[in-house]
């Protein structure tokens, strides 16, 4: 049986590279949604090569009657968000592709 990855896993693994700051300032950060489905292995990839900060997100989700569901984030500067789109675009590619 797989087992399921969790936000609290990330912070886990996040945390053992670092302390961070209890209060840190929102401003010039960009979060990127992660889709649902997406494989552990990538969201890791993503946390560990471009430093993201792994954060849960409430989002309403439209597919028969609109409810609200809890999404992982990685939250960074605009450029380092940016790049890790792209990465997590290329990766689900290959992902789906393979």
């Amino acid at each position: 049986m797989t087992r399921k990855l969790t936000l609290e896993d990330l912070e886990r693994s996040k945390d053992k590279k670092e302390n961070k700051p209890a209060e840190q300032d929102l401003e010039d950060l960009y979060d990127l949604l992660i889709p649902p489905g997406t494989p552990s292995y990538i969201i890791y990839d993503l946390v560990e090569e471009f430093d993201l900060e792994p954060v849960e997100r409430k989002i309403n989700v439209h597919i028969v009657d609109t409810d609200e569901r809890e999404l992982i984030a990685l939250r960074g500067t605009l450029e380092v968000v940016q790049a890790a789109e792209q990465f997590l675009h290329e990766e689900l590619k290959a992902w789906i592709e393979s």
